[in-house]
């Protein structure tokens, strides 16, 4: 790597090149071996703090986003054409927050039955994704949120989402409202992993 080629400089192109996020081993790829790219994504991200561009971790990944106070201007251009209903908003929810849940478990949280074509458009927005089978008599597929869900709410990892006081805070929850399945105090369940081999 010549003097011109700083790592911080090719981190940056790789980056602004980039369609999608990137992770960690994949820009490790096209660096020296002895290079911490942890540090060196720490030092970029300290950079670009105060611009209009920062540098965020979404899903575990890489990728260059507006500012969080500059997102305004920009929000006449991202106008979404199709409003998710009650019943997707409310499906979406369950998952990110009881994954891995199957139907069944999602209609007995919201009380009413489920339309199949709510997880289809979940799915097909790339947001929930089938993540195994439950080791039950029946063996229910169950569901998760996918990478496409942290990306498009800026999440790094689904434990990142909001608890119960920060939503009750912004008005999203009633105060008298219980919270669902919750164990031991005022935090939401932790998604747990689903083992692959489940999905036989």
């Amino acid at each position: 790597m010549s003097d011109g080629q700083s790592p911080l400089r090719v981190l940056e192109a790789l980056l602004f090149a980039a369609t999608e996020p990137l992770d960690e081993a994949t820009l490790a790829r096209r660096l020296p071996a002895d290079l911490d790219v942890a540090a060196l994504l720490a030092e970029l991200q300290a950079v670009y703090a105060p611009r209009g561009v920062n540098l965020c971790r979404v899903a575990g990944k890489w990728q260059f986003r507006t500012a969080p106070d500059l997102q305004y201007i920009l929000e006449e251009e991202r106008q979404e054409v199709r409003r998710l209903s009650r019943a997707a908003l409310e499906t979406l929810a369950i998952v990110a927050y009881h994954q891995p849940v199957s139907r069944a478990e999602i209609e007995e949280m919201r009380g009413v039955g489920l339309s199949k074509g709510t997880l289809d458009l979940l799915m097909e927005i790339g947001w929930v994704k089938p993540a195994g089978r439950r080791p039950v008599p029946g063996r229910p597929i169950v569901y998760g949120t996918t990478d496409g869900f942290l990306e498009h709410f800026g999440l790094a990892e689904i434990g990142d989402l909001p608890g119960v006081e920060e939503l009750r805070a912004a008005g999203l929850l009633a105060r008298s409202a219980p919270p669902t399945r919750v164990a031991g105090g005022e935090s939401l369940p932790m998604p747990t992993a689903v083992d692959s081999s489940e999905d036989a």
